[in-house]
């Protein structure tokens, strides 16, 4: 099974329905995803992503497996984390802020590279700093696949570009693209 990891803030709401939309039931791979959002009010994220696509979505619980064909959803003011990849496992904490943020798409991304390896995939899209720039190369480091959206098509392009100072990802593109590219990288023929 491989685990997708995609971080965004400013913007990725939008990003995120366009790519969802792409990814169809059934494929070999957990979705966590990290979108910067206020610690101080229950997170909509849920219901909104939901909509989106006809894999479960869920928030993310400390301690809880992973499982293929969900889509789990950092909470609020909590950091996500990938503990192991046999069987995978998401954990919780309240670390310091990263970047100002809490949860953090650095700490996804990085505890997904270092426990996942070679089965973790990484989305980097739209948003306002460069959260999630080091983990993505960190990914691609353990040789894991990543991916940014284009900064043209992002309504802040600041967190791609980042992104793209740190590794030379396997796709650029739009949420369309991105979503596409996930669906034939996790096709059951092609899933490791």
């Amino acid at each position: 099974m491989r685990v997708v990891v995609i971080g965004g803030s400013a913007g990725s709401i939008e990003a995120l329905r366009v790519l969802l939309r792409e990814l169809p039931a059934g494929l070999n791979a957990t979705f966590v995803i990290v979108v910067h959002i206020s610690p101080t009010q229950p997170s909509l994220l849920v219901p909104i992503l939901a909509s989106f696509t006809p894999m479960p979505v869920r928030e993310a619980l400390d301690k809880a497996p992973l499982a293929p064909g969900e889509v789990l959803i950092a909470p609020p003011d909590y950091h996500t984390l990938i503990e192991e990849c046999d069987p995978p496992t998401v954990a919780l904490s309240r670390d310091p802020e990263v970047l100002f943020s809490r949860p953090a798409i650095d700490v996804l991304f990085e505890t997904a590279a270092h426990a996942c390896g070679t089965k973790a995939v990484g989305v980097l899209l739209t948003g306002g700093n460069e959260d999630g720039a080091n983990g993505l190369a960190l990914i691609q480091n353990h040789g894991g696949q990543v991916a940014v959206q284009d900064p043209t098509s992002a309504v802040s392009p600041e967190m791609p570009m980042a992104g793209l100072a740190k590794c030379i990802p396997d796709l650029v593109g739009n949420p369309r693209a991105l979503g596409g590219w996930l669906a034939s990288l996790l096709a059951p023929s092609k899933a490791t």
